[in-house]
Formats: C-alpha cells, sequence, structure tokens
C-alpha cells in the first residue's frame, strides 16, 4: 500500500518535476471535468457526484495505489451497472454498493490476487468493452438528439424501440449542438494541437448552445443549470452546488417505488452481486490500466497495492457522495502524453 507515492517521494523530487506533475494533472483535470459529470448522469445520478468521486477517489487512489500515473474516477465500464443500481435502490444504494465493492477489492489486494486478474481472455474483455459502448451509446441517443422520453426503461431492445418511436419528437437545437460538440471531438486530434481536444469540444458546444439560446425560447438547449436541482442544508438551486463535497452517511437506500428501506442484511444480500460485479469490473479495467501506462511511462506498478488502493478510494468516496470508481485509461494516457510521472499529478487532477 501507497508504493507508488513512495518510490515517487524517493524519486525525482526536482522542481522541474514538480511543475511538470502539476501542469499534467491540470491538463487532465480539464479532460475529467466534463467526462466526469456526463458519466455520473448516464450512471443516473445528479452530475456533482461525478466531481465528488474524481475529487475523493481521484486523490485517495493515487496516494494509496500500486500505479504512480494512473488516473482514477468514474467511468465508461461501470454505467451498465449502476443505472440498475440507482433505478432500484437509489443513490444510497448505489453508495452502499459502492462501499462494498471497495471492501471487497482491499480483500483481493490483501489476498494477493492482483496477477490472476492478468489471465481474463483479452477477447472477453475486447467483447465485454465494446457491449458496454454500444449501451452507453444507446443511452446517449435520447440527450443528443433531444427526444421526448420521459425514462428509457426495459431491456436494450425495449430502449432500441422506444427511441426508434420518439424520433420524431427530435430536437433541431439539441441535435445540432451535439453533432457540433461531437464533430471538434473527433476531428480535433487531426490538428496535432497539443490544447486538448475534450476542452475545445466542451467550449464549442456550450458557446453554441448559448448562441442559440439568444434566438428565443424554442432554440433554446438544456443545460447542467436548467436541468438539475439540488437541496443541501436547507439551501436549494439549480446545476452543481457551490460547495466542495463534505463528509456526511450515505444517503437512505430506497425500493423500486422510491420508498426509503432501512440498512437491513437482506439490503446488503441484494447488493451483494451488483457489488462483486462493480469489484471485477474496477479490478480488470484498473489493473488493464495500469498495464497500458507501464507501456507508456517505463515504469512497473504494483498490482496488490492497486487492488487496495482501489478499494480504500472506494470505500472513503461514498461518505462524501462519490459513486464507484477506478482508474480510466484514456485519462491516464493523457496524464502520461502530458508529462506526469509520479502521483503528484493524479492528486492534482
Amino acid at each position: 500500500m501507497f508504493s507508488a507515492l513512495r518510490k515517487s517521494l524517493q524519486g525525482d523530487r526536482s522542481p522541474a518535476s514538480v511543475r511538470a506533475n502539476l501542469l499534467a494533472g491540470l491538463t487532465v483535470g480539464i479532460i475529467a471535468l466534463p467526462l466526469s459529470m456526463a458519466l455520473a448522469i448516464a450512471s443516473g445520478v445528479p452530475p456533482q457526484h461525478g466531481l465528488y468521486t474524481a475529487i475523493i477517489a481521484g486523490v485517495v487512489i493515487a496516494m494509496a495505489g500500486g500505479s504512480a500515473v494512473n488516473i482514477s474516477g468514474p467511468t465508461a465500464a461501470f454505467v451498465v451497472v449502476l443505472l440498475p443500481i440507482v433505478n432500484e435502490h437509489g443513490i444510497g444504494g448505489l453508495l452502499i454498493a459502492g462501499f462494498m465493492a471497495g471492501v471487497i477489492l482491499v480483500l483481493m489486494g490483501l489476498a494477493r490476487l492482483g496477477r490472476l486478474i492478468e489471465i481474463v481472455p483479452y477477447p472477453v474483455i475486447i467483447g465485454f468493452t465494446a457491449g458496454i459502448g454500444v449501451v452507453i451509446a444507446t443511452l446517449q441517443i435520447k440527450d443528443f438528439l433531444g427526444l421526448d422520453i420521459p425514462s428509457l426503461d426495459g431491456h436494450f431492445t425495449d430502449k432500441v424501440v422506444t427511441i426508434a418511436q420518439a424520433l420524431e419528437t427530435l430536437d433541431p437545437a439539441e441535435c445540432l449542438v451535439g453533432a457540433v460538440t461531437l464533430l471538434v471531438l473527433l476531428s480535433w486530434p487531426r490538428l496535432n494541437i497539443k490544447v486538448p481536444g475534450h476542452l475545445i469540444a466542451v467550449l464549442v458546444g456550450s458557446l453554441l448552445a448559448w448562441m442559440l439560446g439568444g434566438l428565443g425560447e424554442d432554440y433554446a438547449v438544456a443545460t447542467i443549470g436548467t436541468r438539475f436541482q439540488y437541496e443541501l442544508n436547507g439551501i436549494g438551486g439549480h446545476g452543481i452546488p457551490p460547495f466542495p463535497p463534505t463528509f456526511s452517511w450515505p444517503a437512505t437506500p430506497t425500493d423500486a417505488d422510491g420508498e426509503p428501506v432501512g440498512f437491513t442484511l437482506e439490503l446488503i444480500r441484494t447488493l451483494l452481486p451488483s457489488a462483486f460485479t462493480i469489484a471485477i469490473l474496477g479490478a480488470i479495467e484498473s489493473l488493464l490500466c495500469a498495464v497500458v501506462s507501464d507501456g507508456m511511462s517505463g515504469r512497473k506498478h504494483s498490482p496488490n497495492d492497486e487492488l487496495i488502493g482501489q478499494g480504500i478510494g472506494n470505500m472513503v468516496a461514498p461518505f462524501f457522495g462519490g459513486i464507484p470508481a477506478t482508474a480510466a485509461i484514456a485519462r491516464t494516457a493523457a496524464n502520461v502524453r502530458a508529462g506526469g510521472t509520479s502521483p503528484i499529478s493524479s492528486i492534482t487532477h
């Protein structure tokens, strides 16, 4: 535990190295900001929970994990697992499942199971990842096209049918903003400019939405501020709460009808399969990410320490409103390319 942090503190601590890691962390933070909110929304929770996850879990895992450059936070792989938990047990149930997954990850690390994850067949990982991509893309079509769909329930085929039936409600303004943002995101790498494409895409899309809103209500595009509300300590508002994450007990779990239920042994039994799924997915993705980052940075990670660090992060995050987290390959790769060589960059992010 804390092996990556210890090695980094014993290594290069020159001002140039610290400065490079701070800049790398800032770069990744810019990328992670919209991603964390988007993945939280896709998981069925308000966007601020994605930010809380990136902040709390990201810092704890960076300090306690076994990889010097892994960047942890909400990831796309979890969306298909977390959304059903939120629908059935509410945010409280999700936070409890995340804590349970953290305990399982710590136990896996203590049992030195880090290397066993490497025997998972590569085609299985590719197939699973591709399936996740298809499911997430399907879930985003509703908002991308501005379709008037109250909720996308049922199995995958049911969702596709619901979307097809709602195509006549397409909102041209929202579709235009989504299409332009996606076009910028996909085409930006061809320009070979070091400014992150994610940042440019968000800025261009936001500017376009603001311009359309100025033309009148018929062209207004939904934003984080108009779609989400919050109430904290009796204070309500729109968008993201203007407060940092604070310690609190996870919200009360609910049943499928939204009625509160107690923290019982039955609830633990109900959430345990989901917690195992979250833990296994988190273990696979974080260790795959560590292997990829090793190849890019020339460093060597400690798989068991990484599992323990991921577990501790997922045990701490729920008490600050954080959802399950794991290492993200895209953000980690961006960290290494930006000059990140130590947990300083991950903590800065």
